[in-house]
C-alpha cells in the first residue's frame, strides 16, 4: 500500500543517505516540514523521477549547510518516488508518472494520484513562498527553469535560475502547474545526473530562494531572459521499432540526436532514416492535443526532415526514457511581451 509520510524533522542518516537507498530508509515517498526565520515555506520536490537525483543531492547539501543553524525561510521537501530511485529508473513498470499526477491533470483513482493530492492539500493549507521541482536530462541540454504561467512572479523566479526559461502548458498533471495555483511555481532542468555543475546550480537557486524577501512584481527586463514557448510534444508510435544509430529498426534515429537540443534548426534537417512503408514514424500532437505532425516533420527518401525550422528540447538517446515520456517538445522563441497570465491567488 502507498502511504505518505508526513514528518516534521529530518529522519537520522537522512543526509548521508543516496537516493537508492531512501526506500529503505524512508519506506515510502516522503514529506518533510522544516521551520524557518520566515513564513511561509519554500516547498520543493525531488525524485518525482527516481533516475534525476540531482534535486536530491542539492537538498541534503543544502540542509547540510543548515545542521547547526536556523534555515532562513520555513522548507517542505518532497521526496517522490523512492522505489524507481531503488533502482535507478524514472518509474517503475506499471507505475504512473510521479509528474503527471498532480492536481489539474487527468483524473484517476491511482494511490498515485491520492498521495500527491495530500501533498498538495497539506501544502495550500500552510501556505506556500515558492515552489522548486528539480530534474535531470537524459539527454544533452543547458540548464534551463520552466514555467506553466507567464506572471511575473513566476519569471522572476526561473531567471534565478538562469536566463533560459521555457514555457509550456501541456503535459497535465505536473507538479509545477499544479503549484502554479498556489504561489510561483517552476520545474528546474539540471543537466545530466552524474554532473557536479547541475547539483551546484541547483542548490545555489535553493538558499537563494530561502534567502528570499519577496519574488519581484516588476516585468523581468528582455535583456535578462530568452523565453521559449513549447508548442508540441513528439511522441513515438507504440507499434514501431525505434533505435538509435541501428539500421535494422523501422525508426533509425540519428547517433548524435540529442546534441540538437536548443539548436534552433533550419528546414531540412535529418532526424532519422524510415523503414519503407511507414508512413506516420512520429506522432506530433500541440497544446490542444491535435496531431500536427505535418506542420513539422516529411519523409524524403526514407529520410525524416524537419519541414520548417523548429527548437526541439529534451532529446535523448534512451528510448525506455522516450517510450515512457516522449522523444521531444517543439519550442519557438517569444518575448516577455506574450500575453501574461493572471498572478496566482
Amino acid at each position: 500500500m502507498l502511504k505518505l509520510n508526513t514528518l516534521d524533522h529530518l529522519p537520522a542518516g537522512l543526509l548521508r543517505t543516496a537516493a537508492p537507498d531512501l526506500q529503505a530508509l524512508l519506506g515510502g515517498p516522503t514529506l518533510i516540514h522544516l521551520p524557518g526565520k520566515r513564513q511561509p515555506p519554500l516547498f520543493v520536490s525531488v525524485l518525482l523521477h527516481g533516475n534525476e537525483t540531482s534535486g536530491w543531492q542539492a537538498a541534503q547539501r543544502l540542509l547540510q549547510a543548515y545542521q547547526d543553524r536556523p534555515l532562513p525561510r520555513a522548507l517542505s521537501l518532497f521526496i517522490g518516488n523512492v522505489a524507481a530511485a531503488r533502482l535507478g529508473l524514472r518509474r517503475l513498470d506499471g507505475q504512473p508518472d510521479y509528474n503527471r499526477v498532480w492536481p489539474g491533470g487527468i483524473v484517476s483513482d491511482t494511490p498515485e494520484h491520492r498521495l500527491v493530492q495530500q501533498v498538495f492539500d497539506d501544502m495550500r493549507a500552510r501556505g506556500v513562498f515558492a515552489s522548486a521541482d528539480l530534474h535531470n536530462n537524459t539527454g544533452l541540454n543547458p540548464h534551463y527553469a520552466c514555467v506553466n504561467r507567464l506572471d511575473q512572479g513566476c519569471l522572476h523566479l526561473a531567471t534565478l535560475f538562469g536566463r533560459t526559461v521555457v514555457y509550456f502548458t501541456k503535459p497535465l498533471g505536473v507538479q509545477s502547474l499544479a503549484f502554479a495555483e498556489l504561489a510561483p511555481a517552476v520545474t528546474l532542468e539540471c543537466g545530466q545526473v552524474g554532473q557536479a555543475r547541475g547539483v551546484d546550480h541547483a542548490l545555489a537557486f535553493l538558499d537563494a530562494c530561502l534567502h528570499l524577501d519577496h519574488l519581484p512584481s516588476h516585468s523581468v527586463p528582455a535583456h535578462d531572459i530568452d523565453l521559449f514557448h513549447t508548442v508540441a510534444t513528439v511522441y513515438l508510435p507504440p507499434q514501431l521499432a525505434v533505435a538509435v544509430a541501428d539500421p535494422a529498426a523501422a525508426v533509425n534515429l540519428i547517433a548524435d540526436l540529442d546534441r540538437l537540443n536548443f539548436r534552433e534548426l533550419p528546414a531540412g534537417t535529418r532526424l532519422a532514416t524510415v523503414a519503407p512503408g511507414v508512413e506516420q514514424p512520429l506522432d506530433v500532437r500541440d497544446e490542444h492535443g491535435r496531431e500536427v505532425g505535418e506542420r513539422f516533420f516529411r519523409l524524403q527518401d526514407g529520410a525524416l526532415l524537419t519541414r520548417v525550422p523548429l527548437m526541439p528540447s529534451m532529446l535523448t538517446l534512451d528510448v525506455r526514457i522516450m517510450r515512457q515520456d516522449c522523444l521531444c517538445y517543439l519550442m519557438e522563441r517569444i518575448g516577455v511581451d506574450y500575453p501574461l497570465s493572471p498572478p496566482a491567488e
